[in-house]
């Protein structure tokens, strides 16, 4: 039995990424870039960034992963439902991403938020369904795989480990599961405890994601010891930071472009040459 969706899928991504190849400056049009989203609306690439690789190493990986599962789970449920899987699933990963990194430059690509979308759908859709671990001869059920996957993507994104984008894993995985709750909600009745497990997991990693996306000791035991993420982290901080500072500096010179310096009290005056000399080394530019 064929599944076009999934050929068309793989032939799609695997010319873009040739062309990518190609020509550098669509590879720099379409990949995931925190900067071209948030400061120059560019949210296609939300999308773009899913169907162009490294390499043909990164192609083949996510290739081969998203073939094996995309084509049972076209097989039992359609096309349609294959698409809006992937499709939601390479967003909701590219979402998570844009959020953790918000506050500083980064850069991704790949359809690996894509393919563990795929993987999770098909865990629950597909009741029984194990993983196989290349090249180790061990299937593990799905119900077992599903948050041991989610809990080492996320320890793998706190200790920076390998040039991967594990926040793109998580979204994925966790938009992909959800999707297909959503379309097939009788399903869960199918896999309560897998369906449970997965989501109380879920909401665990994104709370500790959302409160604090690289500092986890900090918060969670009241330590000032330098998180796993080391050096990323202490970037993330200062320019957090650096943000907060810029966006409140900007309400104050707006405030004076629109009603005058005289407009500001003196508290208000003081903390705008304070920001003003950390930020550019000087004081108000009338001084």
């Amino acid at each position: 039995m064929s599944a076009p969706a999934t050929i068309i899928i793989l032939i799609v991504t695997s010319l873009a990424t040739f062309y990518a190849f190609r020509r550098p400056h669509w590879e720099e049009r379409w990949v995931f870039d925190t900067q071209a989203i948030l400061v120059r609306k560019e949210y296609f690439r939300l999308l773009t960034s899913g169907f162009i690789h490294l390499n043909w190493f990164h192609f083949a990986l996510n290739a081969f992963s998203f073939y094996f599962f995309a084509r049972v789970l076209e097989l039992g449920y359609g096309a349609g439902t294959l698409l809006a899987i992937y499709g939601s699933s390479i967003v909701g990963g590219s979402l998570l991403s844009l959020f953790v990194h918000r506050h500083h430059e980064y850069r991704a690509l790949g359809a690996s938020g894509g393919v563990s979308g795929i993987i999770f759908a098909s865990i629950f859709l597909l009741p029984g369904m194990g993983i196989t671990l290349f090249p180790l001869p061990i299937n593990i059920p799905g119900y077992i795989y599903a948050p041991l996957f989610l809990v080492a993507s996320f320890f793998a994104h706190r200790h920076n480990l390998g040039n991967i984008g594990h926040d793109a894993h998580l979204g994925g995985a966790i938009i992909g599961l959800l999707v297909a709750a959503a379309m097939y909600p009788q399903m869960i009745l199918a896999a309560p405890g897998t369906f449970a497990v997965v989501v109380i997991v879920s909401i665990i990693v994104l709370v500790i994601l959302i409160r604090d996306p690289l500092s986890l000791v900090t918060w969670l035991f009241g330590d000032e010891r330098e998180p796993a993420a080391g050096e990323r982290a202490r970037r993330y901080r200062e320019n957090a930071e650096r943000n907060k500072k810029l966006a409140r500096l900007d309400q104050l010179l707006d405030q004076v472009s629109r009603k005058g310096v005289e407009s500001l009290a003196p508290a208000q005056r003081k903390e705008l040459e304070q920001l003003s000399r950390e930020l550019y080394g000087r004081g108000r530019p009338d001084q």
